[in-house]
């Protein structure tokens, strides 16, 4: 089977998806949080629908995923610029819920105040990525991809990455990252001299 290589989108692509949210609408304010979410964590879109209002620290900017891959349990960080965007979001939904008289669990409801379905989320960031011009393949792991290759071009340390991600091993986060984004080799290779 022969897997498509993993696009990673730029800072200005993201802010152009992130702003195409319509924060007029419940939905839109959602979306946002929820892309900011994948884009500055790197949670799996499954981690992220399943997180519990009380799972999110917003003054300690912490994220408690209870079931990720293999069913483990881990605490990642989440930025100042992510966490205004939930505030928003939960302020929101706790507007929304009131006047509908509901009281899930889930951080992520639709307006009925059930779970989000991935496959909304999907269709919806195609939508998105299309309205404003983006033609590279746009999905909701993408933010994953995009968030530890950010990492690894800032110097962040491989072992801190692996554990933002929740991966088993240190392996499994350098296979990763160099499946993302080679940079060694690729730089090697530039930096030859050639003439023709």
């Amino acid at each position: 089977m022969c897997t498509r290589p993993p696009e990673i989108l730029t800072p200005a692509e993201v802010k152009l998806i992130l702003d195409a949210c319509d924060p007029r609408y419940l939905t839109g304010t959602r979306n946002r949080a929820i892309f900011a979410l994948l884009y500055r964590t790197g949670l799996r879109i499954s981690e992220a629908l399943a997180l519990q209002v009380h799972d999110v620290n917003l003054e300690q900017g912490t994220v408690r995923v209870l079931h990720g891959k293999g069913d483990k349990a881990r605490t990642v960080g989440v930025d100042e610029g992510a966490l205004v965007l939930l505030r928003k979001w939960t302020d929101r939904r706790t507007q929304h819920l009131k006047q509908v008289n509901l009281a899930p669990r889930e951080l992520f409801i639709t307006r009925h105040g059930k779970p989000v379905p991935s496959a909304n989320l999907r269709r919806k960031l195609k939508q998105l990525a299309h309205k404003v011009g983006i033609t590279k393949r746009v999905h909701l792991h993408g933010f994953r991809h995009t968030h530890a290759c950010e990492l690894a071009q800032e110097g962040v340390q491989v072992n801190v990455i692996r554990r933002q991600l929740g991966h088993s091993s240190l392996a499994v986060t350098s296979r990763y990252l160099d499946h993302l984004h080679p940079t060694e080799v690729i730089d090697t290779i530039r930096a030859r001299k050639w003439s023709a």
